[in-house]
């Protein structure tokens, strides 16, 4: 039986994952895990390769349905909302960074900030000038005319980062998203990363093989064999 969040602070839960399963054929890579995220908390999933931590933030961002149990964000049930409906929360309530930035090469850098607000009807200009807006608490100031192939490691994950946010979400869902920097460069971009969603009282989901990553978070939830096996406070 999974063990549910024992040592949530007192915060209101934004979202919560309650017994998922997910199966892929034969193989049971969800097996009842739960999960509890306060509004504005910091939580590190962390397990081995293959634990299921992965399809845990999956189906918490609704890009996966579990096979049971019952996903809620701000008492609204995700598992159970047509596709449709979980791809609009997707882009109106949730950000993603992920290993890589994923970003357009064809695209100037306050561009792939600004995309998501192009895409929700803002006007180029308008959605430009909001996104630049991000730059110098990234660190990015200067490089906003900048394309990918301009742009370091470090900066390029960065620039995603500013691109999660640009709607302001209620969580930002990050996939290992230092996992493709060295270390020094991991580190300052995490620094960023728990630090600017926090200042923008957004919740955060991080999923990461790194103790040193984890320790910046609020809390720690670690999944083995597809179950939530233990959550404690992070030290730092």
């Amino acid at each position: 039986m999974s063990l549910i969040d024992q040592d949530v602070p007192h915060r209101r839960p934004v979202l919560s994952g309650a017994g998922l399963t997910k199966d892929y054929g034969h193989n049971t890579v969800l097996h009842e895990a739960s999960i509890t995220v306060g509004r504005g908390e910091s939580v590190a999933v962390m397990g081995p390769s293959g634990s299921g931590k992965s399809t845990l933030l999956y189906c918490l961002s609704g890009v996966m349905t579990p096979d049971s149990g019952d996903v809620f964000f701000n008492d609204v049930c995700v598992s159970t909302l047509p596709d449709a409906r979980r791809a609009e929360l997707r882009r109106s309530d949730f950000g993603f960074v992920f290993q890589f930035p994923g970003l357009l090469p064809e695209l100037l850098a306050d561009e792939n900030v600004a995309l998501p607000l192009m895409l929700a009807g803002t006007s180029r200009r308008g959605a430009i000038s909001r996104a630049r807006e991000l730059f110098p608490a990234l660190g990015l100031d200067g490089l906003e005319g900048r394309r990918p192939g301009e742009l370091s490691g470090g900066q390029a994950q960065r620039v995603a980062i500013a691109r999660a946010l640009i709607l302001e979400p209620a969580v930002v869902f990050a996939d290992e998203p230092t996992g493709a920097l060295d270390t020094e460069t991991g580190e300052d971009v995490m620094t960023l990363l728990v630090s600017t969603v926090r200042d923008r009282q957004a919740s955060l989901v991080l999923v990461t093989h790194d103790e040193r990553v984890a320790s910046r978070c609020d809390r720690t939830v670690r999944v083995v064999d597809g179950r939530t096996a233990s959550d404690s406070r992070s030290v730092s």
